[in-house]
């Protein structure tokens, strides 16, 4: 049995955030929104003290390489749908 480890790394703009405050109630719907809906681990792993900009980190684990790139791709069509948020550059690693 193999398992696969998906990680997926997303650097975020938040256009119409003015402080922390708002910055912290838009990522934390976003990662709400993706722990429900894929059972994704979700972390803010950089840019916490930046009103505009935030890194998230995503991680999956499968049994499938295919089916992890599957749902971080999913995923990463949530945040592109998002209107309060831009994605500048994300990357998806296997592991």
């Amino acid at each position: 049995m193999s398992i696969v480890v998906g990680l997926c790394t997303v650097e975020l703009f938040i256009p119409d955030s003015q402080s922390l405050k708002d910055k912290r109630q838009v990522l934390l719907s976003l990662k709400d929104r993706l722990r429900e809906r894929f059972n994704l681990s979700v972390a803010e792993v950089d840019g916490q003290d930046l009103w505009q900009r935030a890194v998230l980190g995503l991680a999956c684990v499968a049994n499938e390489g295919r089916h992890v790139n599957q749902v971080l791709d999913q995923a990463l069509n949530v945040i592109r749908s998002q209107p309060a948020v831009e994605i500048v550059q994300s990357r998806i690693e296997l592991l």
